[in-house]
């Protein structure tokens, strides 16, 4: 889900990196500047990154229910096998690193390839995964389908560099074949967000948010992108610009996957502040907002208003 092709490398280096650098951010609108306006929290109350940027329901009353009056209801089904197939992507980047660096080596500093490949495939073998999921026929088919792209996918990055890399250690074949982070755990205290948040993953090799999305597209998908990328400024005080959410569908018995590259710039840093704001208040002052126009299908506190 996180490797690019050569194509989509050369659109983001070539073309989307300096079009983000020419177009700049606003020095206020950086993550960076969280102690003055607007970015400083207003409101005592730290939200979710999901609950500022997931605006299935169009009021936030959803977060009302939630937060405000403790509704707990169980996700729904579109929810349920989202999070189980966002599970198997990170299990499998992270038990391929970990094969990684638990290969021999054939002198100091030089892994042994050949180990490494083998170790690579038994850590990967479809039956450790598909276990992640319920015994439910059509979500383990989906499961398999998205084991055996990864699969290849994780194979052939290591593959590629122990070839063209005589000598290599494990730190340095895990950087250059698997250069991301998946669900980067981050503090966001400093934005008036919640200490213990999750990104899907960061790439550091083409340095982007990215975020994968097993349903349609939204236009408030973007704005998950970009708070994480308000907390990475704000962490480590450096420049955060683009974002990439990976859409995710099956098709037919095949993998479908679309990607939504986007510069990370004034408009969206401000519509997240602003959503910040308006639903942080929401919160602390208890605001029933009301029914949106439109409840969308599946929504799981569907029965706390109707």
């Amino acid at each position: 889900m996180y490797f690019l092709s050569d194509e989509e490398r050369r659109l983001v280096l070539r073309k989307l990196l300096p079009e983000a650098r020419a177009a700049g951010v606003s020095e206020e609108l950086r993550g960076w500047r969280w102690a003055e306006p607007p970015l400083n929290p207003i409101y005592a109350v730290k939200l979710g990154v999901y609950e500022v940027a997931g605006q299935y329901c169009g009021s936030g009353r959803d977060l009302y229910l939630r937060r405000v009056l403790g509704v707990r209801e169980p996700a729904n089904r579109a929810m349920s096998e989202g999070a189980a197939l966002h599970n198997l992507v990170a299990a499998m980047m992270t038990a391929a690193k970990r094969a990684i660096y638990a290969a021999p080596e054939v002198a100091a500093g030089d892994i042994d390839g050949a180990a490494c490949l083998q170790g690579l495939e038994v850590a990967l073998a479809t039956d450790r995964f598909l276990t992640v999921v319920e015994a439910e026929s059509e979500l383990q088919t989906k499961a398999g389908l998205l084991h055996r792209y990864e699969y290849r996918r994780i194979v052939e990055r290591v593959e590629s560099v122990l070839t063209s890399q005589r000598h290599i250690g494990a730190d340095a074949l895990a950087a250059a074949a698997l250069p991301m982070t998946v669900e980067q755990r981050l503090n966001g205290r400093l934005l008036g967000l919640s200490e213990h948040l999750a990104a899907d993953a960061y790439t550091y090799a083409e340095p982007m948010v990215v975020d994968i999305k097993f349903g349609g597209r939204e236009e408030f998908h973007r704005l998950g992108t970009t708070g994480y990328a308000l907390v990475l400024e704000s962490l480590h005080e450096y420049p955060v610009n683009l974002g990439c959410i990976v859409y995710v569908e099956f098709r037919q018995g095949r993998l479908v996957i679309e990607r939504d590259f986007h510069i990370i710039g004034d408009e969206l840093r401000q519509q997240f502040i602003d959503d910040r704001d308006q639903r942080a208040r929401l919160v602390e002052e208890e605001i029933d907002p009301g029914l949106p126009p439109q409840c969308y299908e599946g929504c799981p506190f569907w029965r706390h208003c109707h």
